[in-house]
């Protein structure tokens, strides 16, 4: 499925690109986060007269058309931006942060299912005051065991945070 990017995300292109990907993924993320939009007709004629607009001013560029250009670059990438802003602060709230979590384990240190980036989110809610969505959480390998693990948490495609999570256990069950 074709879509129309709205904003600038890693592995995938930047605004106002027209990307192939799958179903699931367009209508289940890019469409209904506001990162895309379907590749319609009209939708792809809007694009393409927004950037034939944008080359026009680029090569007839006088001290005037600078700042017009400039202008309507910098309102395409505002809303980027803002979200930039957004993730820079919740990146210095949490990065390097450690966070504690008691489960249930056997006696090699084997948990007893695993943490999930659902129990994450929540525990940084809890302590942070930051909502972080359980998708933008990336732990590097399954936490299945005690001990110390890496989380990945990307917060915007230029920003990502490293957190540890501390496991430890509640309960030794024989």
């Amino acid at each position: 499925m074709k879509v129309i990017l709205l904003e600038n995300l890693a592995k995938l292109g930047s605004i106002g690109e027209i990307i192939d990907v799958k179903r699931g993924f367009a209508r289940n993320f890019l469409i209904s986060n506001k990162k895309a939009l379907y590749a319609s007709k009209e939708n792809i004629k809007e694009v393409e007269k927004i950037k034939a607009e944008l080359n026009k001013k680029a090569l007839y560029a006088s001290k005037e058309n600078i700042k017009e250009v400039a202008k309507i670059k910098s309102d395409l990438s505002k809303k980027d931006n803002e979200k930039k802003t957004v993730a820079q602060k919740i990146f210095e709230q949490i990065n390097r942060k450690e966070y504690s979590v008691n489960k249930l384990s056997t006696e090699n240190n084997e948990l007893y299912g695993s943490v999930k980036p659902t129990e994450i989110a929540k525990l940084i809610q809890g302590i942070n005051k930051v909502d972080i969505k359980p998708s933008m959480i990336q732990p590097i390998k399954e936490i299945k065991s005690i001990g110390k693990h890496k989380v990945k948490i990307s917060l915007h495609s230029a920003v990502d945070a490293e957190i540890t999570i501390n496991v430890k256990s509640a309960e030794t069950i024989q």
